[in-house]
């Protein structure tokens, strides 16, 4: 703690709650040092008007109620939150919210940067900064350390479509419950989430057509079945324990195919595909048809 003096005007610096603190005085010297002492004393006292609006709470609790009170009710992509606060915890758990500063950010993103891409740490951070967002809101802290924090740049990759070769070997070398899921992907364009989240109630065989209520941008969608889906679709079993269309044999829904599609692309030898580029695919065979970029 200390003082100085700038421009006549005297200053007071000082710690508080973990945060660098400055406040202008006016030109007595004297008066610095009483108001300064004054903080000393509300400081100790656990009175400092930060400090007992602050509560002492967990990184790592606070993440798990953010996923759970916010994400969990709010988000279909909340997986993808629960995967960021996996890592999120990991580095910052043992810390209560108003101890993690700046620059442990920027720590983070370093130590980040060696293990996974750019835009992964871009999404980790993002998830931070809202995590922070939400704990404001309710009243957890006072202010947020991810204000000025900055993303990384991401490289716009090329867009990558499969070739009608590409696309039958893919078929070819695919595992039993993967294989609909991708006939799906192929030919609605309809999302991963939307896929593994699809329920029976929302496919009309009869009629042929799949709605999507929920979509990403919040607006329903009704995508026609084709032939090859509707004979996908017929040959996927019902479990009765469950409402959705893919799930596993406790009726649960598969939360992701990473690993499932990993593999079948190693052994249809397809490199530098991912499973949203069967998204791309699936416009690109339209347009090739001549379908107009609208309808597209």
């Amino acid at each position: 703690m200390a003082i100085f003096k700038k421009n006549n005007t005297w200053y007071i610096d000082y710690y508080a709650n973990g945060r660098r603190k400055r406040e202008s005085v006016g030109p007595s010297k004297e008066l610095a040092e009483k108001v300064l002492q004054k903080r000393k004393v509300q400081i100790a006292e656990n009175k400092y008007l930060d400090i007992k609006r602050d509560e002492r709470i967990p990184f790592s609790e606070m993440a798990r109620l953010y996923l759970e009170a916010y994400s969990k009710p709010n988000k279909r992509s909340w997986s993808r939150d629960e995967l960021s606060i996996k890592h999120l915890s990991f580095f910052f758990g043992n810390k209560y919210l108003y101890e993690i500063t700046p620059l442990d950010i920027e720590n983070y993103k370093v130590e980040r940067k060696e293990k996974v891409c750019p835009a992964t740490v871009n999404r980790e951070l993002a998830c931070l900064k809202h995590i922070y967002v939400k704990a404001m809101e309710w009243a957890k802290i006072t202010t947020s350390p991810t204000s000025k924090i900055r993303l990384f740049k991401e490289k716009n990759q090329r867009i990558r479509y499969l070739e009608e070769e590409e696309i039958e070997r893919l078929y070819e070398k695919c595992s039993g419950h993967l294989k609909p899921i991708i006939v799906t992907a192929l030919n609605t364009g309809m999302r991963k989430g939307e896929i593994l989240t699809l329920k029976w109630v929302d496919v009309d065989l009869r009629n042929r057509v799949i709605s999507i209520l929920h979509s990403k941008n919040n607006e329903k969608r009704e995508i026609p079945v084709n032939e090859d889906l509707f004979q996908a679709l017929l040959r996927v079993p019902k479990n009765p324990k469950s409402s959705y269309v893919f799930c596993n044999g406790d009726g649960v829904p598969y939360r992701d195919v990473k690993n499932g599609f990993k593999a079948t692309l190693k052994r249809a030898k397809i490199d530098g595909f991912r499973f949203h580029d069967l998204r791309h695919t699936f416009a690109s065979c339209l347009v090739m048809r001549e379908v107009d970029l609208k309808t597209v």
